[in-house]
């Protein structure tokens, strides 16, 4: 096992995580300087290992941390944006050679409000071909690497931003949700990657016109403090008409839950001992804690992989046919990788069936939120097995099994994307090899109250393991 982070107690970022960061620049202890130059040092002790950046901005991020105009919660505190959002100065190259690396003009929303929470941006983290699979590789160059064991998956699309994290280079940094994005990497590299409701935050450009929008902008980090903190700080900056507010969450409720565990993917294949152990290990905390657990049926039927995946291709497709005009003028087809071609020849072959693929997926959204009449949140494992190791989704492999891979992989986490839910993975265990493990937790439309609550409860029952201790 090669375990690599950058953590030490020889700067000013020790293990603070970024509200501590922030706290610590406001009274002095050190300045937004100190922090991004600490930050940069790690990311050049770790960075020839992982492979997690996509494009280096230090030089700019060193400017405005002497300049210190920051404000918000996160003032000062240096992290990363992913390589889809656009970030003025950067290309948005979205992981493809088929995109040519120009830099954007201009900001798009949500990195106006990920700037609005002071938060200092140090490049852009790397991510598969436009977020189309779950582990962040590619045909045409290294792969990033987990580094927990960097022989393993960190997991996708917003692999490189939790690589970063969890190596202790920076507390927080952004990542996007369309089918598990952000609570994927973070099971893989033993974080917290909560996906919030639809609309919660800024739609992201690529994806706000689709018939249903699939992708929430958001964080991964190593405290439920950060990520409260976070969403907290994002309602500052604005009002999200017909969700209720979520207020800054500090702590744990009083309130006992009633929680739907869900054990068996709609794959029809088991789970590994592994993860079966640490479902069951959740499951028998939250009962000693007092909520309530009933084992129910997955709310989704078997149709919902089907109509998933194939609206899934659609986004590849339309990026394969209309990239000039979606993405690009200069856009170059010929330079796609094989997994998004096969996935686009996926949709061509079916593109007849969707609208009864839409419609699918509206009844799915009924099914599902249904559970939210009865039960307050959904405990499911965040992933259909545990991590695996590089290679195994490779996106140059043969189209066909990596995609039967891919689908038994990310078996529980896409429903909440179909039905805007807001959806977290906690870091609550371990494999027998000492990866981390995810365990996942689904609470209904506005509802991350209820989940950053739970969170703290079995943040402080049982604390997540550290890369730097294990």
């Amino acid at each position: 096992m090669t375990r690599v982070h950058a953590f030490t107690a020889d700067d000013v970022l020790g293990d603070l995580d970024a509200v501590g960061i922030a706290r610590a620049i406001a009274v002095g202890d050190f300045t937004a300087v100190d922090a991004a130059e600490a930050a940069v040092r790690r990311l050049d002790a770790v960075e020839g290992e992982l492979a997690a950046v996509a494009f280096d901005d230090r030089e700019r991020a060193l400017g405005r941390a002497a300049e210190n105009r920051f404000s918000g919660a996160f003032a000062g505190v240096p992290t990363l944006i992913k390589n889809n959002t656009a970030y003025a100065g950067l290309p948005t190259q979205q992981g493809s050679a088929a995109v040519p690396a120009r830099p954007a003009a201009s900001h798009e929303a949500f990195t106006e409000e990920f700037l609005g929470t002071g938060s200092n941006i140090l490049g852009a983290s790397t991510m598969p071909a436009f977020g189309l699979t779950a582990t962040t590789e590619f045909v045409d160059r290294a792969p990033t690497r987990n580094p927990w064991d960097t022989g393993f998956s960190c997991g996708a699309s917003s692999g490189g931003a939790a690589a970063l994290v969890a190596a202790g280079v920076v507390p927080i940094a952004h990542a996007n949700d369309g089918g598990g994005s952000i609570r994927i990497p973070a099971a893989a590299c033993g974080l917290v990657g909560l996906k919030p409701t639809r609309g919660r935050t800024a739609a992201a450009k690529a994806s706000s016109n689709a018939p249903i929008d699939l992708v929430s902008n958001g964080i991964v980090s190593r405290t439920v403090r950060d990520t409260a903190h976070f969403l907290a700080d994002l309602e500052r900056q604005r009002n999200v008409d017909g969700l209720d507010p979520i207020g800054l969450v500090e702590g744990p409720s009083t309130r006992r839950l009633r929680i739907a565990m869900v054990s068996e993917p709609l794959t029809d294949q088991p789970l590994d001992a592994d993860t079966a152990r640490e479902l069951a290990a959740a499951a028998e905390l939250l009962t000693a804690s007092g909520h309530r657990v009933d084992e129910v049926p997955i709310p989704v039927d078997r149709s919902f992989i089907d109509h998933f995946t194939r609206y899934w291709a659609l986004m590849a497709f339309s990026l394969d046919r209309f990239g000039t005009r979606l993405i690009d003028p200069e856009f170059d087809r010929s330079r796609l990788d094989p997994f998004t071609r096969g996935l686009s020849g996926t949709f061509l072959r079916s593109c007849y069936r969707l609208p009864s693929t839409l419609l699918g997926l509206r009844r799915a959204t009924a099914r599902f939120r249904a559970v939210f009449d009865e039960y307050d949140v959904i405990l499911s494992p965040t992933l259909g097995h545990t991590t695996p190791e590089i290679g195994h989704l490779d996106p140059g492999g043969d189209f066909d099994e990596i995609f039967e891979r891919l689908v038994r992989y990310v078996a529980f986490t896409p429903a909440d994307n179909v039905c805007g839910t807001p959806a977290l993975s906690l870091p609550l265990g371990r494999s027998t090899t000492g990866l981390p493990l995810g365990i996942h937790f689904s609470a209904d439309r506005g509802d991350e109250r209820t989940l950053l609550e739970l969170a703290y409860e079995l943040e402080a029952a049982r604390p997540f393991a550290r890369i730097q201790d294990a």
